[in-house]
């Protein structure tokens, strides 16, 4: 990677993945997007247009005008939000990203956009959950993600576009807040937790969905494009993950910074639905033997750093 277009980089994922490419790359070579603009060093630090990824020209006329060399495809409707606008979803998720994918395969680019947990499905296999299995889901945005994942494998295989990709689980940051995910409450637990020691879940007690933290999240998308494509036997869609926990999981671990933490549930039938078609926990090995990834943190080291960070952001003492 050395000429880098971003798309929905104001997005929870590419609100840090754009700091830290550009630290990585250099601050020139990294051009964020996003349908808005807003006060953030991700538009003040660096290039910054505006961007619809439903209009493939505008993204071929960027690519072009920036001499892009990777194209990183973030732009998407998630899962919650996704559901109550199936039609959007669509348009936004698949429209946007087969736009993408035909400006990678017109300017002969790297490409990389994320799957996720969602993906899988109720029949799937709960624990465990392989690398390679029966993915049937019953969300607009699991729909999606699968659709994605067949594409970019179609354009590697038809095209020859350098496509890579992997399956996200739940993501935790402590620079971005909640967008309309399933798993967000794993983020809204900490904030609730340090602003007023409490924190009602939409999901209930005992559900379990692999998380990861976020740095966790931006090292594997850094280390995967940065891989040997020789190594790798499925290039899209790599089961990654770092934990697997329960709301209980989190407010103990929290309960030991902040004992006087309380938990309750009101939980949210659409999103709870949604969490209860994914697996409880999934198989990262393919993504360590093909590229070695490996996640730092777990949820004890998380929760101590989403503390500190959250703390400094709150002003809180």
């Amino acid at each position: 990677m050395k000429k880098v277009l971003i798309t929905g980089s104001l997005g929870q994922i590419g609100s840090e993945l754009t700091t830290t490419l550009r630290e990585k790359y250099g601050h020139d070579n990294i051009i964020a997007t996003d349908i808005r603009e807003i006060d953030s060093p991700v538009v003040t630090e660096g290039p910054f247009e505006i961007l619809d990824v439903t209009n493939g020209k505008a993204i071929h006329d960027l690519a072009e005008k920036h001499n892009v060399d990777t194209i990183i495809h973030l732009a998407a409707l998630l899962s919650a939000k996704a559901e109550n606008n199936p039609q959007l979803a669509w348009n936004l998720n698949m429209n946007g990203l087969m736009n993408a994918l035909e400006v990678a395969r017109e300017l002969n680019t790297k490409f990389f956009t994320p799957s996720s947990i969602g993906a899988f499905g109720p029949t799937t296999p709960k624990d465990q959950t392989p690398q390679d299995t029966i993915q049937r889901p019953t969300t607009m945005y699991g729909v999606n993600k699968v659709s994605g994942e067949l594409l970019c494998d179609y354009y590697y295989h038809r095209f020859g576009v350098d496509t890579r990709g992997v399956r996200f689980p739940g993501l935790i940051s402590n620079v971005t807040e909640p967008g309309g995910g399933t798993t967000d409450y794993a983020v809204e637990i900490y904030y609730e937790a340090l602003k007023n020691k409490r924190y009602s879940s939409y999901i209930a007690e005992g559900t379990h969905m692999d998380m990861m933290y976020m740095p966790d999240a931006i090292n594997a998308i850094i280390q995967l494009m940065e891989a040997d494509p020789n190594q790798l036997k499925h290039r899209n869609a790599f089961n990654v993950t770092a934990m697997s926990a329960a709301p209980e999981h989190f407010e103990q671990a929290i309960q030991k910074h902040i004992p006087e933490f309380t938990m309750d549930y009101q939980v949210d039938p659409v999103r709870q639905a949604i969490a209860e078609s994914w697996p409880n926990s999934i198989d990262a090995s393919a993504a360590t033997e093909e590229w070695g990834f490996k996640a730092e943190y777990d949820l004890e080291k998380m929760t101590e750093d989403m503390l500190d960070k959250l703390k400094a952001k709150l002003s809180i003492r």
